[in-house]
């Protein structure tokens, strides 16, 4: 079990290098420039109004997600799985308690499969270039990956619907959307909040989400329409095949994108946590 720890630690300190080793070029300066100007010139009221709306958005998606059958059935399905692992489960929080992190990792993994399948296939139907479905995009997505990090939390046995879990989870998928610039102190950031954490159930740090860093994410998300559009009418056999391969891949992306960030940080908290136990 040290060996398996271990192991897992080393996974996740490699997976960190990417953003130690991270040097932005030269358009991601100047992108990151002309997106500060922009917002500079937008009256502060307006601005923050717009991303308090934005947050509002993310916090009540998040409380609806926990409220669906879908929800539940996936959250027994994560019982079920670490019921046939260790039969002393009874509830989410027993599953960090009885199982090793292989076993959450294994179990998390599943999760995270069927998570991107949807998304690959929401993506290729988005392709299909209907208006309604370029418009339900971008919404949808965001479902789906919210829903995607909470199921790696449940797994690694942290109740959702508590508030300070509820906002840890939203902290992560709102890391996980950053540009990678940015991802590594975004990263700081949560590690910072789980490891000066007074309070099991209240969140004290600071609870907004978006912020001007966070626009790339809508932005490639609208020139992935507008590639979408452009490529409808390229038909194969009937069917808009390159808008299909477009509108998949970048919703696959992301959804890995999210998966893979959310998977490391309850791993890392997970062994974390269980140092503190020793």
């Amino acid at each position: 079990m040290v060996l398996s720890k271990e192991r897992v630690a080393m996974e996740v300190d490699s997976w960190l290098a990417q953003y130690r080793n991270y040097q932005p070029n030269d358009f991601e300066m100047i992108y990151d420039d002309w997106i500060q100007q922009s917002f500079y010139n937008v009256d502060p009221g307006i601005k923050e109004k717009f991303f308090s709306k934005l947050d509002d958005w993310f916090f009540h998606t998040h409380a609806f997600l926990q409220g669906t059958s879908f929800q539940n059935e996936a959250r027994g399905r994560i019982l079920t799985v670490g019921r046939v692992l260790a039969e002393n489960i009874e509830n989410i929080t027993d599953m960090r308690r009885e199982l090793t992190v292989d076993q959450l990792t294994y179990i998390a993994e599943q999760q995270i499969a069927r998570g991107r399948l949807y998304s690959f296939a929401q993506g290729g139907l988005t392709g299909t270039g209907g208006w309604l479905l370029l418009g339900l995009d971008y919404p949808l997505m965001m479902v789906m990956n919210i829903r995607a990090v909470q199921l790696v939390g449940l797994t690694f046995g942290h109740e959702m619907n508590h508030p300070y879990e509820m906002m840890i989870s939203l902290k992560v998928f709102h890391a996980a959307t950053l540009p990678k610039r940015l991802q590594g102190a975004a990263w700081k950031d949560l590690m910072n909040e789980v490891n000066n954490k007074n309070h099991p159930y209240i969140f004290e740090g600071d609870d907004r989400l978006t912020n001007e860093s966070w626009v790339e994410q809508p932005l490639k998300q609208a020139f992935k329409s507008l590639f979408i559009l452009m490529f409808r009418k390229k038909m194969f056999q009937g069917l808009p095949f390159i808008s299909i391969a477009i509108g998949a891949y970048s919703n696959y992306h992301l959804t890995r994108q999210v998966t893979d960030f959310a998977l490391r940080f309850y791993q890392y908290r997970h062994l974390k946590s269980e140092e503190g136990d020793e």
